[in-house]
């Protein structure tokens, strides 16, 4: 008999397939002793299993471009590192050697013993860190029981988990999985941020996932709706196959509109820019019609390597990116990495108590100034080239701000000294992404010429909840009444100023939320191109000045619940 469960949907798309339930990673092995002979038998068994692993994220590692070379590059790094820790290494040894555990036996334990020292931390990152453990020590338990180094096929089915690293979803899908659910998670966490790169539906926080689904129950996931059925009934499958023939009408009429203008019902016009770390990002964005990128993350040029960019190298990046958009302005930001991101160029601290709040954004590069020098000689540089704009992340000051404009000046002197060609203007902005920003934006907005609001940082600073914290997924919402105001502040102290703002966080990628943002003003979105063109629709949809007068009754909402019904109703 069917039966339907509800979750939050986090990545668009139906399918159909067999479930594959995998139960929580923790080890649940009896305690398993040797002979002491056998101990260096036992060990080299240990070692050649974290090997394999170790080759695994290699070569999975090898195979990622573009935007997942970052999202889940950090992660896979992160994995690496712990492969490596003498902490995780030394305990194993000694459980085998000393103690005369098994193998795998010895992983429970050690993986006992680093669990509940990152569980009995007050810091809900670190709390959070245990995953990661769990998913290493799960690879090398895998590892210690297979008869060969591939990974079995999924090809066909829906895994069903208590959650789902975002370093697993690449090699997820190239094994076959056409969708996800989970009974933890959030809508806006990484994971969910990939799988609507990777066009993988995903229904996370459905709750009780694990208790009713069983391996091999026929399944339909709405990535859209957060439903899953399971066993479907023939009624059912007939919804699901006309859902099908819809998402395929929705395909062909998107592919339409790759040229059209982004216009509302009532002749506003709207810019859609574009998110981008890659080529072919840009590529996609020109593609698409994209009035320009509206973030560019340097990141990728840092991370996942182990000696620093030099200006050259940075300096041939931001140009081939400026001149791949044809005359269309580009928004660099500059360096955004600390300790919460794998780094094995020494930029960042390695032992922050919390990396969240820690030397990250315009901190580092104020820190570390000659790599601020560097990284503004090769953005000046570029500039010669096209648009550029020069965006500062995680600023909370105007002391801050003034230091950066000093070096930008100090620098384009410099060039100009050493006879380079640069762009007369350069417009410098800022990211509001920490909540302290937002307030004491009228004391600095005459010292900026544009703004980028962040949304994914901002409402985890304003709610003070960790958007990867599995269980505080339903927490994490752009939803909240305090976030509607302070957004609706900034954009109208912008408009006012007449200072361009832009909002590049994963609020502006969701179609559904496009109304609220025009309610708001905002007329600037910048997203990944994968949502361009939904986004595009949604717009075209909307009558914005019949939005505008809704304005009041959004602002009077007192919890989500009333700003979803508002949304509900924006027609």
């Amino acid at each position: 008999m069917a039966q339907a469960l509800a979750g939050q949907g986090a990545s668009r798309g139906t399918v159909l397939g067999r479930a594959r339930v995998r139960l929580p990673h923790a080890l649940q092995i009896a305690e398993q002793r040797i002979a002491p002979e056998q101990a260096p038998a036992e060990l080299q068994r240990l070692q050649h299993a974290i090997a394999v692993v170790r080759g695994e994220m290699h070569a999975l590692r090898a195979r990622l471009h573009g935007a997942l070379a970052q999202e889940v590059g950090e992660f896979l790094d992160l994995h690496a590192l712990l492969l490596d820790d003498p902490e995780l290494l030394q305990g194993l040894d000694q459980l085998v050697r000393d103690r005369h555990y098994s193998a795998d036996y010895a992983l429970r334990v050690q993986r006992d013993r680093l669990a509940s020292v990152f569980e009995a931390m007050d810091d809900p990152y670190f709390q959070s860190r245990v995953e990661d453990i769990d998913q290493v020590i799960g690879r090398i338990h895998a590892a210690l029981h297979r008869r060969d180094c591939e990974l079995r096929g999924f090809a066909g089915e829906i895994l069903v988990a208590e959650s789902v690293a975002p370093a697993e979803m690449a090699q997820l899908q190239a094994q076959g999985v056409i969708g996800i659910v989970t009974t933890g998670g959030s809508p806006l966490g990484h994971t969910a941020i990939l799988a609507r790169s990777l066009h993988m539906p995903l229904v996370v926080d459905c709750e009780h996932a694990l208790e009713t689904i069983n391996d091999g129950d026929a399944l339909i996931v709405d990535g859209g709706s957060g439903r899953v059925v399971v066993e479907p009934g023939p009624a059912d499958l007939r919804a699901h196959r006309a859902r099908e023939r819809e998402h395929l009408r929705e395909t062909r009429a998107l592919a339409r509109l790759r040229r059209e203008p982004t216009r509302t019902r009532d002749g506003v016009d709207i810019r859609l820019f574009a998110n981008a770390e890659s080529q072919a990002d840009v590529a996609e964005a020109h593609a698409l019609g994209a009035a320009g990128v509206g973030l560019y993350r340097t990141e990728f040029l840092f991370l996942q390597r182990s000696a620093l960019p030099d200006e050259d190298e940075q300096f041939r990046a931001y140009r081939d990116v400026v001149m791949g958009m044809s005359g269309q302005p580009v928004t660099i930001r500059t360096l955004d990495v600390g300790a919460d991101k794998t780094d094995r160029t020494g930029l960042s601290l390695r032992d922050e108590p919390n990396p969240a709040l820690g030397l990250r954004g315009i901190r580092l590069s104020l820190a570390r100034r000659a790599l601020f020098r560097t990284q503004l000689r090769a953005l000046l540089r570029a500039s010669a080239y096209g648009r550029i704009r020069l965006l500062l992340p995680m600023v909370s000051c105007a002391e801050e701000i003034a230091q950066a404009r000093a070096e930008i000046a100090a620098m384009a002197a410099a060039l100009r000294a050493e006879g380079h060609e640069l762009a007369e203007n350069i417009p410098v902005g800022v990211m509001i992404e920490v909540p302290a920003a937002a307030l004491a934006l009228p004391a600095f907005i005459r010292d900026v010429d544009f703004l980028s609001v962040g949304t994914n940082d901002l409402v985890q600073y304003l709610l003070a909840v960790d958007r990867n914290h599995e269980g505080l997924g339903r927490l994490y919402t752009p939803l909240h009444p305090a976030v509607i105001r302070v957004l609706r502040d900034v954009i109208r102290l912008a408009q006012r100023h007449g200072r361009p703002i832009a909002l590049c966080g994963e609020m502006a990628a969701a179609p559904d939320y496009a109304p609220l943002l025009l309610a708001l003003g905002l007329t600037d979105f910048s997203l990944h191109p994968g949502t361009m063109l939904e986004v595009r629709r949604r717009i075209r949809d909307c009558d914005y000045a019949a939005l505008q007068a809704r304005l009041p009754a959004l602002l009077r909402a007192r919890d989500r619940d009333a700003i979803e019904r508002w949304l509900a109703n924006a027609g």
